[in-house]
């Protein structure tokens, strides 16, 4: 792979309208962008989704991608969270409701749900939700709490359900990201809306991170870091930017050694005054891996400034080269390259 197509491994664009524009396809064609994701929720069923799918794996040619095929993504939590609906695909129920019920049942629900995802040809779900909102505080979480994403309130059953539903994923041949690390159970803006998210009360050794911890240990392949500054961690960073989160946490305490990807550093409130440029570049030195983008043009502007800074830097060139070999292990694994 040239170095472009190895930067271009590193980043996740979203397809507007979950369809494959135009503007997708330059990107794909011109900054070699290697993975995607439904942006909207559509109710478009299956086979119009696989149509999709199958549309953006055509454009996995030598010129554009090595001929290394797409991660295709979608975030079908459950609830409110159900990105893919209609036809083929069943309702989802909210991660509270999941939380009630057994680890068994809710394993074999996701393995039919992760085979409906793969019917569609969709192999990467950005689920589960590993965050833990304290008892009682439902009401003030807006990211988790007011959404029903949350399994439980204490740390064991979120975390033996986020597994079953992970492991019912990764039955069906569908790859997870445990969320948001290191947890916005404890925050009360979503990052998706607001600046200046804070939680002052997470620190480095914190039970209500044995969710992830578990997680972990149980071989979830994909990681999402949160937009939030933790003050006990790191209070200089937000935690997608933060060494102290990703290496020093995650990496070395947490012993990951999957995919770190971000959460959405195109068009969240959250980034919104930071350079895309700067957003990219911070992040694969903190330790990421995958971007994710919901749009097209900041993820143009984060692929030229990584390009230009890995054709000058030889260690910053090293960092986007182990990144992009952690990707194309997870896309192995997905069957999703040439030589597999």
């Amino acid at each position: 792979m040239s170095l472009a197509q190895r930067i271009g491994q590193l980043f996740d664009l979203g397809l507007s309208g979950d369809r494959l524009g135009a503007a997708e396809q330059r990107a794909i064609r011109t900054d070699h962008v290697g993975s995607v994701w439904y942006v909207e929720k559509s109710s478009a069923g299956v086979a119009t989704i696989r149509r999709v799918s199958q549309s953006v794996q055509d454009l996995a040619t030598i010129p554009n991608t090595a001929g290394v095929r797409f991660l295709v993504a979608a975030n079908q939590e459950g609830g409110l969270i159900q990105s893919l609906t209609g036809p083929g695909f069943s309702h989802v129920p909210s991660a509270r409701a999941q939380g009630h019920l057994s680890a068994g049942t809710l394993r074999a629900d996701a393995l039919r749900w992760g085979r409906q995802l793969r019917a569609a040809g969709v192999q990467f779900d950005f689920a589960p939700v590993m965050d833990v909102v304290p008892p009682g505080r439902d009401a003030q979480n807006q990211p988790i709490g007011v959404l029903h994403r949350g399994y439980g309130h204490t740390p064991g059953p979120v975390a033996a359900h986020g597994i079953a539903f992970q492991q019912g994923m990764r039955a069906a041949g569908v790859a997870t990201s445990a969320k948001h690390f290191p947890g916005l159970g404890r925050v009360v803006g979503n990052t998706d809306v607001t600046a200046g998210v804070v939680d002052r009360t997470t620190a480095a050794d914190d039970p209500y991170l044995q969710t992830f911890r578990r997680s972990v240990a149980a071989g979830v392949p994909f990681v999402m870091v949160a937009l939030a500054t933790y003050t006990r961690i790191d209070r200089r960073h937000l935690a997608v930017f933060s060494p102290v989160v990703i290496r020093h946490l995650l990496r070395g305490a947490l012993q990951f050694d999957g995919v770190v990807i971000s959460d959405d550093l195109g068009d969240a409130r959250a980034v919104a005054a930071i350079p895309p440029a700067r957003r990219a570049i911070d992040f694969l030195l903190a330790g990421g891996d995958m971007i994710i983008s919901k749009s097209v043009a900041p993820a143009h502007a984060m692929v030229r400034a990584v390009l230009a800074r890995a054709g000058a830097d030889p260690a910053f060139r090293r960092i986007v080269d182990a990144s992009a070999r952690r990707i194309l292990q997870a896309k192995l694994a997905a069957g999703l390259l040439p030589c597999g």
